[in-house]
This record gives C-alpha cells, structure tokens and sequence, in this order.
C-alpha cells in the first residue's frame, strides 16, 4: 500500500481539487472572451505568485482570481485578504516586466464558477490596500 505524502500532490482528494481548479480555470477565460476581454495569461506564475488569469478590454487589466465553489457566498469568502496581498504583488511584479501595460487602468476582478449555472464575474472584486 502506498503512503500519501502530507501536503503533496498525490493525494486523491488534492488531484480532484486540482481538476476542478483547471475547469474552472477554463471556463472562467472561455467566460471572459465572450464578453469581449483578450485573456493575456492563464496561471500567470510570478516569483511573488500565481495569478489564475489575466485580461485586457480596451485600457483595462483585469488581474481575476477564480473560485470554483458550489454558490456565490462560498466563492467569496474563499478569497482572503492574504490572497488579495499576494495577488496584488504578483500583478506588480508582472506590470514591471510588460511595457505595454504601462499606462493601462488595473482591476482585482473575481470569477465564480459554480456547478450548473455560467460563471459570475464581479468587476472589481477588491481593491489594493494604500
């Protein structure tokens, strides 16, 4: 029998996680595309971390974070202040190596992706802390 690993990703119920993660992530970029955004980047990995998806409309730079959850409530409260912080330092790292966002208007955005329903978008979910 074989010993899963605390912590790691070979555990059955993290692998579950993780495809529903990918899904959503997919869904959430399909979502996006139909109203109109460029998706720049999927899974955007910065040394500061990971941001799940990232796109343009015009002169906006929407940073999103997806949550896969089973309604609107939980979706929210999975996003934690320490995930916005972190988000947000990602997003600086990656507007200080894209010249081309230079002078674009940035958006912490959130998708929900729920089971039977499309997914939710909510435009400026947050704000960065001054």
């Amino acid at each position: 029998m074989r010993a899963w690993r605390r912590g790691g990703t070979d555990r059955p119920g993290r692998q579950a996680a993780e495809r529903r993660g990918r899904g959503a992530e997919f869904l959430a970029a399909w979502w996006m595309r139909a109203k109109g955004y460029r998706v720049l980047a999927r899974r955007a990995k910065t040394p500061l971390g990971e941001i799940d998806l990232i796109a343009r409309r015009g002169a906006v730079i929407a940073f999103i974070e997806v949550k896969a959850r089973d309604d609107l409530t939980l979706a929210l409260q999975a996003l934690t202040p320490v995930q916005c912080r972190r988000i947000e330092r990602a997003a600086q790292w990656w507007l200080g190596h894209r010249r081309d966002a230079a002078h674009a208007d940035l958006r912490f955005d959130l998708i929900a992706v729920m089971p039977h329903r499309l997914p939710r978008h909510l435009p400026d979910a947050w704000r960065p802390q001054a």
